[in-house]
Protein backbone atom coordinates (compact mmCIF):
# COMPACT_ATOMS: atom_id res chain seq x y z
CA UNK A 1 0.00 0.00 0.00
CA UNK A 2 1.58 3.45 -0.91
CA UNK A 3 2.28 5.72 2.01
CA UNK A 4 0.00 8.70 2.11
CA UNK A 5 2.48 12.26 2.07
CA UNK A 6 0.47 14.97 4.26
CA UNK A 7 1.49 18.44 2.55
CA UNK A 8 1.18 21.29 5.14
CA UNK A 9 0.44 23.78 2.62
CA UNK A 10 -2.89 21.92 1.41
CA UNK A 11 -4.18 21.73 5.26
CA UNK A 12 -7.23 24.04 5.55
CA UNK A 13 -6.15 25.78 9.40
CA UNK A 14 -9.60 26.75 10.97
CA UNK A 15 -10.21 29.00 14.12
CA UNK A 16 -11.29 28.19 17.38
CA UNK A 17 -12.32 30.70 20.36
CA UNK A 18 -12.13 30.39 24.10
CA UNK A 19 -13.29 32.30 26.82
CA UNK A 20 -10.88 31.63 30.03
CA UNK A 21 -13.12 33.17 32.15
CA UNK A 22 -15.42 29.40 31.86
CA UNK A 23 -12.38 27.07 32.35
CA UNK A 24 -9.74 25.83 34.79
CA UNK A 25 -6.48 26.79 33.26
CA UNK A 26 -5.03 23.25 33.22
CA UNK A 27 -8.34 21.47 31.87
CA UNK A 28 -8.37 24.83 29.13
CA UNK A 29 -4.89 24.01 28.07
CA UNK A 30 -4.79 20.61 27.61
CA UNK A 31 -7.69 21.26 25.23
CA UNK A 32 -6.04 23.85 23.22
CA UNK A 33 -2.78 21.95 23.03
CA UNK A 34 -4.43 18.96 21.19
CA UNK A 35 -5.90 21.47 18.75
CA UNK A 36 -2.62 23.38 18.17
CA UNK A 37 -0.75 19.60 17.67
CA UNK A 38 -4.03 18.66 15.50
CA UNK A 39 -4.88 15.87 17.68
CA UNK A 40 -8.24 16.11 17.35
CA UNK A 41 -7.87 15.59 13.18
CA UNK A 42 -7.87 12.33 11.70
CA UNK A 43 -4.66 13.74 9.66
CA UNK A 44 -2.14 13.73 12.97
CA UNK A 45 1.43 13.94 12.13
CA UNK A 46 3.77 14.73 14.74
CA UNK A 47 6.54 15.91 12.45
CA UNK A 48 4.71 18.52 10.80
CA UNK A 49 2.18 21.52 11.89
CA UNK A 50 -1.18 20.57 10.84
CA UNK A 51 -2.94 22.28 14.18
CA UNK A 52 -5.52 25.09 13.67
CA UNK A 53 -5.62 28.67 15.58
CA UNK A 54 -6.42 29.21 18.77
CA UNK A 55 -7.76 32.86 20.11
CA UNK A 56 -8.22 32.70 24.09
CA UNK A 57 -10.06 36.34 25.63
CA UNK A 58 -10.33 36.91 29.06
CA UNK A 59 -7.08 35.48 30.12
CA UNK A 60 -7.25 37.99 33.40
CA UNK A 61 -10.33 36.00 34.80
CA UNK A 62 -8.90 32.24 34.21
CA UNK A 63 -10.47 29.75 37.25
CA UNK A 64 -7.79 27.98 39.53
CA UNK A 65 -8.15 25.45 42.07
CA UNK A 66 -6.97 24.89 45.23
CA UNK A 67 -4.75 27.57 46.45
CA UNK A 68 -2.94 28.28 43.88
CA UNK A 69 -3.19 32.23 43.15
CA UNK A 70 -1.50 32.33 46.41
CA UNK A 71 1.15 29.86 46.31
CA UNK A 72 2.31 28.74 42.87
CA UNK A 73 5.05 30.61 41.24
CA UNK A 74 7.08 31.49 37.89
CA UNK A 75 10.72 30.59 38.73
CA UNK A 76 13.79 31.72 36.24
CA UNK A 77 17.19 32.32 36.89
CA UNK A 78 19.37 33.81 33.66
CA UNK A 79 22.58 31.79 34.60
CA UNK A 80 24.60 34.80 36.12
CA UNK A 81 25.09 35.34 39.56
CA UNK A 82 22.11 36.43 41.49
CA UNK A 83 19.95 36.33 38.60
CA UNK A 84 17.33 34.53 40.17
CA UNK A 85 13.83 35.80 39.80
CA UNK A 86 10.23 34.48 41.30
CA UNK A 87 7.17 35.82 40.42
CA UNK A 88 3.59 34.75 41.98
CA UNK A 89 0.78 34.28 40.05
CA UNK A 90 -1.41 36.77 41.71
CA UNK A 91 1.31 39.25 40.47
CA UNK A 92 1.31 37.67 36.89
CA UNK A 93 -2.32 38.00 36.49
CA UNK A 94 -2.04 42.08 37.32
CA UNK A 95 0.61 42.52 35.34
CA UNK A 96 1.23 39.86 32.09
CA UNK A 97 -2.30 37.85 32.54
CA UNK A 98 -1.40 36.29 28.88
CA UNK A 99 1.44 34.76 29.73
CA UNK A 100 -0.45 32.42 32.67
CA UNK A 101 -2.43 30.61 29.94
CA UNK A 102 0.57 30.94 27.35
CA UNK A 103 2.97 29.50 29.94
CA UNK A 104 0.54 26.32 30.47
CA UNK A 105 0.42 25.58 27.02
CA UNK A 106 3.53 25.70 26.58
CA UNK A 107 4.04 22.84 28.52
CA UNK A 108 2.50 20.57 26.72
CA UNK A 109 4.13 21.54 23.20
CA UNK A 110 6.77 19.94 22.27
CA UNK A 111 10.76 22.03 22.49
CA UNK A 112 12.20 22.75 19.56
CA UNK A 113 11.82 24.33 16.16
CA UNK A 114 8.19 22.74 15.76
CA UNK A 115 7.28 23.64 18.86
CA UNK A 116 8.41 27.34 18.42
CA UNK A 117 6.53 27.15 15.13
CA UNK A 118 3.24 25.56 16.93
CA UNK A 119 2.96 28.44 19.87
CA UNK A 120 2.52 31.00 17.25
CA UNK A 121 -1.14 29.86 16.26
CA UNK A 122 -2.27 30.58 19.96
CA UNK A 123 -3.13 34.12 20.55
CA UNK A 124 -4.05 35.41 24.28
CA UNK A 125 -6.15 38.24 24.87
CA UNK A 126 -6.85 39.44 28.77
CA UNK A 127 -9.79 40.96 28.04
CA UNK A 128 -13.45 40.42 25.70
CA UNK A 129 -12.31 42.32 22.90
CA UNK A 130 -9.33 40.64 20.12
CA UNK A 131 -7.88 41.41 16.93
CA UNK A 132 -9.59 38.64 15.18
CA UNK A 133 -13.17 39.92 14.93
CA UNK A 134 -13.40 39.21 11.00
CA UNK A 135 -12.38 35.58 11.29
CA UNK A 136 -14.90 32.79 11.47
CA UNK A 137 -14.68 30.72 14.58
CA UNK A 138 -15.53 27.02 14.16
CA UNK A 139 -16.17 26.51 17.85
CA UNK A 140 -17.30 29.24 19.86
CA UNK A 141 -16.86 28.45 23.41
CA UNK A 142 -18.30 31.59 24.92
Amino acid sequence: MPKIQIKPEKVEKKWHLFDASKYVLGRMATQIAKILLAKNKAIYSPQWDLGDNVVVINARSVLLTGKKETQKKYIKHSTYPGGFKETKLADLRLKKPEKIIRDAVWGMLPKGRLGHKIINNLHVFSGKEHTFANVEFVNQTI
